[in-house]
């Protein structure tokens, strides 16, 4: 008990919010964060489809063992691993609790398990990307592929919100329990205690929306001072802001050491498939 007390003491909105700010705005110092964001997106897209394409789970495992050494080298947040395996962890135990309780056949749950180890291969590839690039980079390589630029934006926008967000619904939540009065009759099981918190939670959420409104309106005149519409019509002022985006031999290396493994780990699968009673869902 004492392991599960200490982890749950280091998950609060201070940890939460610090941990958002590490993810949101990238960590170039890692492998992927040093890549070109083009050719990371591209990567990404590959591992997005490919676990799609195989039933055979000796394959699959080892697209995932290929993430795991990934997620290693690029140090995500062990806050996001804790909760993408309780996530994993909950679901196989639903599926398996499911089959078995409810007159199916082990055999069902099995497959769903393959389909479920389809979209951790997924989930990881979306994690060992993303907290890996700054949001300028995603939002340039977004319109270097000819994306709009306003949704571009938005996208680069919408990361650097989210730690403030965090912040501004924290100080606006102690500030409902500063003014308010918690209930002295804590109930069954701490019920009215409960009741309070979730009420003061959904209180919190129209300020932080007017909040974040007036703020976002602030960004919109500060950009249209500067020029922002009219440079997102222009062709010049969009080859100057990607001028830096190049491929570099790193890439190139990166690119083909991954396409390489991948057929190695489908050849390997092929020759030692994993014996499974289900082929499709």
């Amino acid at each position: 008990m004492k392991p599960i007390k200490e982890l749950l003491s280091k998950i609060t909105v201070e940890n939460i919010k610090i941990e958002l700010m590490r993810t949101a705005y990238g960590n170039n110092d890692t492998l992927m964060g040093k890549l070109d964001p083009r050719v990371a997106i591209i990567w990404y897209m590959v591992f997005a489809i490919l676990p799609w394409l195989f039933w055979n789970n000796t394959i699959l495992l080892g697209l995932l063992l290929y993430m795991v050494v990934l997620l290693t080298i690029s140090k995500v947040s062990p806050l996001i691993i804790f909760f993408l395996v309780f996530g994993l962890v909950t679901e196989a135990g639903y599926i398996i609790f499911v089959s078995v309780m409810f007159g199916g056949h082990l055999s069902a749950a099995m497959a769903l398990l393959t389909f479920t180890l389809k979209l951790t291969i997924i989930s990881l590839a979306s994690i060992v990307v993303f907290t890996s690039m700054d949001p300028e980079k995603f939002s340039d390589a977004l319109m270097s592929f000819r994306l709009p630029s306003q949704l571009c934006f938005g996208i680069s926008y919408g990361y650097r919100m989210l730690p403030i967000l965090v912040e501004e619904y924290n100080n606006i939540f102690n500030s409902f329990r500063l003014r308010g009065k918690a209930p002295e009759n804590k109930g069954f099981l701490h019920y009215h205690t409960i009741v309070y918190y979730c009420k003061t939670a959904v209180f919190a959420f129209y300020p932080m929306m007017l909040n974040t409104a007036k703020r976002t309106r602030t960004t919109v005149e500060a950009l249209e001072v500067k020029g922002f519409t009219y440079s997102l019509n222009h062709d010049d002022v969009r080859k100057l802001k990607l001028s830096y985006l190049k491929v570099k031999p790193r890439d190139i290396y990166f690119f083909t050491f991954t396409i390489i493994l991948v057929i190695g780990i489908i050849y390997f699968g092929n020759a030692f498939p994993m014996e499974r009673e289900v082929h499709q869902l």
